[in-house]
């Protein structure tokens, strides 16, 4: 459970033989009204305090540009390569030939009480990874952050 936008407590990511974080929320709203948030490029900085600015339409086949806090220097370019409305997206980038890959997936499932379970996972891989890994910072907070900041949000009502 994730409490507030600023979660005190912050847990570590399951890094194994590929880096992986993850977190999971339950959401007292619609999965729509959790999705029109999550789809909403020009306003996904008013309610993600881990995001300044995302470029691009956040639909199947788009290429979208996130401007994240935790690198203030870098763009990340990603493309939406899965996109089922209301239900599951996921984000990817990669290098060439499958070297190194990055995928977040945000998944949403409607519970029988009007609520929604919320989670996203981002595993990077590839035969790369060992090198690049040491590269990405713990991203474990602002995964936490994010489900605690759509949660605020779609339970205030968008």
């Amino acid at each position: 459970m994730v409490l507030g936008c600023n979660p005190s407590s912050r847990d570590r990511g399951n890094i194994g033989a590929m880096k992986t974080f993850s977190v999971n929320a339950t959401i007292r709203a619609t999965p729509e009204v959790i999705w029109s948030l999550l789809t909403d490029a020009p306003n996904f900085p008013s309610w993600n305090e881990t995001v300044t600015k995302v470029d691009g339409r956040i639909a199947k086949g788009e290429k979208i540009t996130v401007h994240a806090k935790i690198s203030p220097n870098r763009a990340f370019p990603v493309e939406v390569a899965e996109f089922e409305p209301g239900r599951r997206m996921v984000w990817q980038s990669r290098l060439p030939l499958g070297l190194f890959q990055g995928v977040r997936t945000y998944t949403l499932t409607p519970n029988a009480d009007g609520s929604t379970e919320f989670s996203m996972k981002e595993v990077f891989s590839g035969p790369l990874s060992f090198l690049i890994e040491r590269t990405i910072p713990d991203l474990q907070p602002d995964f936490n952050a994010i489900a605690a900041c759509l949660k605020k949000r779609a339970e205030a009502g968008k």
